[in-house]
């Protein structure tokens, strides 16, 4: 049982020497036996507590509300340090042990020290940022982090639309490069229309040698008409992470790199894998070129090893989240052409939903999937290829879903117009059933065959849903119904299993985000770009959006962190508190206070009323 304070986990590994040392000569031990009040409502406090050995439940004297648990490490309490009384009743659980420093103390250091008063002040994201801060290793995150810059670019080299093949050949030779920019001219038909992007293609040494060796091009033929466009572009000062998940998500070798609207540079692929070694590109090439399903099982197999090979090198969980998304739509693409005639993906789209379908999931979950069947095709064989496109899923490690929402059930499988026709019946009629296949629908991602088809449904449900006040109250009720766990050991059903936190912490925050975004006509599907977008709309404040992203982002990292420990049940939603530290269960506490924040601002903003 250690008698001397933990100087090495936050916030105490923010401390001088001398103030450490201020902290051991005037530390002392206090021990409170079963059921011993150890601070009175509306007493003033004395001393900082921090538990060695114990439980202490925090309650009102008033109500008898159950706020919090405090067990080995944790702290109490720091609003009595800075309000000067205590707010509500503090008592041991069971026999305690505390360290105890003097409020003089503390408010002394607290006002020396800024990085340590900041863990006590500051929001959920600022109390995050500072222990990913103390706690950040000079690892392979460092690369993540790293951001485009004049270091990591080539120079953009152009030419414009009339050069010869024979120039632009020289001139890849003369610069030692293997691409360049072509400047398209007015009249070229591939830009009239386009106003979205910049007139610029691009030519490779392949295009070279293809035009001149397959397709028999003069070397004096122009270069324009041969160059490929649109291009696939980021903004200098973006992160290298997310142009290696731009050329993965497009298949493509190179990005143009833009300063605004302004042709700065170009990034390939050689240049971020010489950088980042994690081999998801090396993925994504075995899924491109798998030719079987059975060669895009071993692919598929290897997600696993690429997740627990970024998550333990310190990548943040919301670039994971990107990265394996980008590849499951690959896979998932890649098994429909497989399975699916050629001739019919123009005239149907492949839909995810759900975690999928918003990008946010890591390992594989339940099949959540539809298709969309353009209005007058007869298509005689397709449950048939559905339930066989089904199989091949759970084949490549996707589970089959337990509620059925999957091509293989024809009410999953529906024409233009009959999907326009359930979504307004959705939209109408308020019954359980519907309003959560709603909630399904609404995050649908169009993944393969003509994703066009997708747009004026997801169009139809932000009409429908538009002012519709009764309808949007019905939808958020369900955000609302599970009980935040406040109380870390106490209110716990079953402390084998821990606490639920896609109940507690998730799904109140996705479902009430969507919710708003759905009555905002927000078409973005991931909830962090939805909770942006409110944010940038006035809808959310600030801190509130704050709050929100990292207490998901948290709830996130620590489900997958717990499922791959468990693997023999990964599917599992449950966390151990006794698997978390002192700081993750501080910043767990925190992250549950503002769900249940934010689940009280809902209730207020869509009038329900329990």
């Amino acid at each position: 049982m250690p008698s001397e304070l933990n100087f090495s986990i936050a916030p105490f590994n923010t401390l001088t020497a001398n103030q450490k040392e201020q902290l051991t000569r005037h530390v002392d031990i206090a021990y409170f036996r079963e059921n011993d009040i150890i601070l009175h409502q509306s007493q003033s406090s004395e001393s900082l507590y921090i538990i060695i050995k114990g439980v202490v439940e925090e309650r009102s004297n008033d109500s008898g509300e159950i706020y919090a648990h405090y067990t080995h490490d944790d702290i109490f309490d720091v609003r009595s340090q800075l309000e000067g009384s205590v707010k509500h009743c503090y008592h041991a659980l069971e026999d305690t042990l505390c360290h105890l420093i003097p409020t003089d103390v503390f408010l002394s250091i607290y006002h020396e020290n800024t990085d340590f008063s900041a863990y006590f002040n500051g929001s959920l994201a600022k109390r995050k940022a500072l222990l990913t801060q103390a706690n950040q290793q000079q690892n392979l995150a460092e690369f993540i982090l790293t951001k485009i810059d004049d270091d990591t670019i080539q120079t953009a080299i152009s030419v414009d639309w009339n050069t010869s093949l024979k120039q632009v050949t020289h001139l890849l030779k003369e610069h030692n490069i293997d691409a360049l920019f072509v400047e398209l001219n007015q009249y070229d038909p591939r830009h009239k229309g386009n106003k979205y992007s910049l007139p610029i293609g691009i030519i490779t040494r392949t295009d070279l040698l293809h035009a001149l060796v397959l397709n028999n091009h003069e070397p004096n033929h122009p270069v324009g008409p041969i160059a490929t466009y649109p291009i696939v572009s980021i903004q200098k000062h973006d992160y290298l992470f997310n142009a290696m998940t731009l050329m993965t998500r497009h298949h493509v070798k190179r990005v143009a790199v833009l300063d605004n609207q302004q042709l700065v540079g170009m990034l390939d692929m050689t240049q971020v894998l010489s950088l980042f070694s994690t081999h998801s590109h090396v993925l994504t090439l075995r899924i491109a070129r798998a030719q079987s399903i059975e060669e895009l099982a071993i692919a598929a197999n290897s997600q696993t090893q690429l997740i627990n090979t970024l998550l333990n090198n310190g990548i943040r969980t919301r670039f994971i989240m990107e990265l394996i998304s980008t590849v499951n739509e690959q896979i998932i693409e890649k098994a429909f052409s497989l399975t699916i005639p050629k001739g019919l993906h123009d005239h149907c789209c492949l839909i995810v939903m759900g975690s999928e379908g918003r990008g946010e999931q890591i390992l594989k979950t339940d099949q959540d999937n539809a298709l969309i069947i353009k209005n007058g095709l007869e298509w005689h064989q397709v449950n048939e290829l559905m339930t066989q496109f089904t199989q091949t899923l759970l084949q490549l490690g996707y589970p089959l879903c337990k509620g059925n929402v999957m091509v293989s059930n024809p009410h999953w499988v529906k024409t233009e117009q009959e999907w326009q026709r359930y979504i307004e019946r959705m939209c109408t009629e308020h019954n359980g059933e519907n309003m959560m296949n709603l909630a399904i629908f609404s995050d649908a991602q169009a993944i393969a065959g003509n994703r066009d088809l997708l747009t004026p449904l997801k169009q139809s449900i932000s009409h429908q849903l538009k002012d519709n006040e009764l309808a949007l109250s019905i939808f958020t009720r369900p955000a609302l119904q599970f009980t935040v766990p406040l109380t870390l050991f106490g209110n716990v059903k079953n402390k084998k299993e821990g606490i639920d936190i896609k109940q507690g912490g998730i799904f109140p925050i996705v479902h009430g985000i969507r919710a708003l975004s759905l009555e905002q006509g927000i078409e973005k599907n991931n909830t962090f770009q939805r909770i942006e977008e409110l944010n940038s709309r006035k809808v959310l404040e600030h801190s509130t959006a704050d709050n929100l992203t990292e207490a998901l982002k948290l709830f996130f990292k620590w489900r997958l962190r717990h499922q791959l420990k468990n693997s023999q049940n990964r599917v599992s939603n449950y966390i151990h508190i006794e698997q978390l530290d002192r700081t993750e269960r501080d910043l767990l506490r925190h992250s549950l206070h503002v769900v249940k924040k934010f689940k009280e601002w809902l209730g207020y903003h869509y009038q329900i009323r329990d």
